[in-house]
């Protein structure tokens, strides 16, 4: 039994939801639409401000996709009510971030500056030189972006530079020298 699924979705004042015949969910919010296409055997019931899902029957592959639907219409939800935000740190000497409008440019040790755009929907912030803040609605695209931004120096275990999630920890091993 899938207790994910069975848990039923709270939509708070000022989100619209709904459902059309193809299966398809949308949601409006403040912070702006999200859709999703839901798979053929789920049914989504929408009673007032209660979203719940059935399944047809206890098959693995209903179970996983009655658990796995929900999950993803109550971020959708949450999403468009309240955005997601992912925190990365820069460490490293010289290691520095700025933003201009939705392109983040980082100095990361290359001998060019890396430069990215932000996606459809997705907003970044550096509060400082070494802070970036990313945020939007959809929780998918905004861990996917982090995930990107982080990959363009990954932080490394001897002396911790790189860019890392703020709530990360890295292990930190000791170089030849601790070895004696």
């Amino acid at each position: 039994m899938s207790r994910i699924g069975l848990k039923p979705i709270v939509i708070p004042a000022g989100v619209d939801f709904s459902v059309d015949d193809n299966n398809t969910v949308t949601v409006k919010g403040p912070n702006g639409t999200l859709t999703q296409d839901v798979h053929k055997d789920i049914k989504v019931n929408v009673d007032g401000s209660v979203v719940t899902l059935e399944r047809p029957s206890d098959d693995k592959e209903h179970r996983a996709l009655h658990g796995l639907y929900r999950a993803l219409l109550a971020n959708m939800v949450t999403g468009v009510h309240e955005t997601f935000k992912k925190t990365l740190e820069v460490k490293g000497v010289g290691y520095r971030v700025q933003v201009s409008g939705d392109t983040l440019t980082m100095n990361l040790g290359y001998s060019h500056q890396v430069i990215m755009k932000a996606p459809e929907g997705i907003k970044i912030e550096c509060p400082n030189a070494n802070t970036i803040v990313i945020s939007g609605a959809s929780k998918q695209a905004v861990g996917q972006f982090a995930a990107q931004v982080r990959e363009k120096r990954p932080p490394e275990p001897y002396k911790g530079k790189g860019i890392k999630y703020s709530d990360e920890h890295i292990r930190r091993k000791e170089g030849k020298a601790g070895k004696k």
